[in-house]
């Protein structure tokens, strides 16, 4: 066998074992980035249509295997039965949901209604502190018919921007919410008018589904980035809203959809969300009793795994 045999046999083997190794470190890195999905799991309080006492909710949540449960802010829950329920279940309140932001809201032409606003959400920081909680779900506007997209945005900012400081205060992020509200249209504004606070205690509140029927949440994600602080999840099927109604759209089963869960959650991980120790995904869809939200649970299971 002449030398030049072997060096073409050296050559080969080494170059195998570069394209060996260098496949390897891919499929360890893909792997590392899919490992740590630790997302806890958390779900609306109106979705729970079993138990007869808050604690009874809390208590079943948590034998479902839920980690948390989102309230409604302002509400007219006890707040001491709130905090015992949590103590003795160990379930966690990871977020309120603002409950004014829509019939009060911050872009209102009518001061009155800006300054109830204001109260509803000041009320809500409040709440997400008394309960350990690190957001508040807010809708930043309404455009309509009386309400102009650029008075809209400048009112919101003013009022919103009010109360960041008292929720940088409290540890709470406000969370915009992309909503059906004809206001923040796309994911490059929503970054900006996150960006235009210029102050950590603001970020992103993503609900995926309400997303589908315009966009693709990939985009989203890709966009916003580190301003997600929180994920709502539902499903929405386009083949539903053309053959039925816009609304029907959303009767599609979570992973029955256009979500594209696995190119949405391949996105996740890219831009760091998947790892952070404070991710949470909350369901927003058709709740019920013990058989209902467990069902639901599982379907998340498997699309935050996709």
């Amino acid at each position: 066998m002449t030398n030049a045999v072997l060096d073409r046999r050296s050559v080969l083997g080494a170059a195998c074992a570069v394209a060996g190794a260098f496949a390897l470190a891919r499929a360890q890195e893909a792997e590392a980035v899919r490992t740590p999905r630790a997302i806890r799991r958390s779900l609306k309080y109106g979705m729970v249509g079993e138990g007869a006492t808050l604690q009874d909710k809390f208590a079943l949540l948590r034998d479902l295997g839920y980690d948390g449960v989102e309230l409604d802010s302002p509400n007219e829950l006890d707040p001491d039965e709130v905090l015992r329920a949590k103590e003795r279940t160990g379930l966690l309140i990871p977020g309120v949901v603002n409950a004014w932001h829509w019939q009060h809201s911050f872009g209102d032409p009518d001061p009155a209604v800006r300054q109830k606003g204001r109260e509803g959400l000041e009320r809500s920081l409040h709440d997400a502190a008394l309960y350990g909680a690190s957001t508040v779900l807010v809708v930043p506007g309404v455009v309509n018919g009386r309400m102009s997209y650029g008075d809209v945005h400048g009112r919101s900012r003013v009022e919103i921007g009010a109360l960041v400081p008292l929720a940088e205060e409290l540890g709470v992020t406000i969370a915009f919410e992309n909503v059906w509200n004809h206001f923040l249209l796309s994911p490059l504004e929503a970054a900006q008018y996150v960006d235009s606070f210029q102050l950590k205690a603001v970020g992103w509140y993503l609900d995926l589904g309400n997303l589908v029927r315009n966009a693709w949440p990939v985009h989203w994600v890709e966009a916003l980035g580190s301003r997600i602080v929180k994920l709502d999840i539902k499903d929405y099927s386009r083949k539903l809203r053309d053959e039925a109604g816009l609304w029907r759209g959303f009767e599609a089963e979570i992973g029955d959809g256009d979500v594209g869960w696995a190119e949405t959650m391949a996105a996740l991980d890219r831009v760091g969300y998947t790892t952070r120790s404070d991710a949470w995904a909350s369901a927003e869809v058709g709740g019920g009793d013990r058989k209902r939200l467990a069902d639901v649970l599982a379907r998340m299971d498997r699309v935050l795994n996709a």
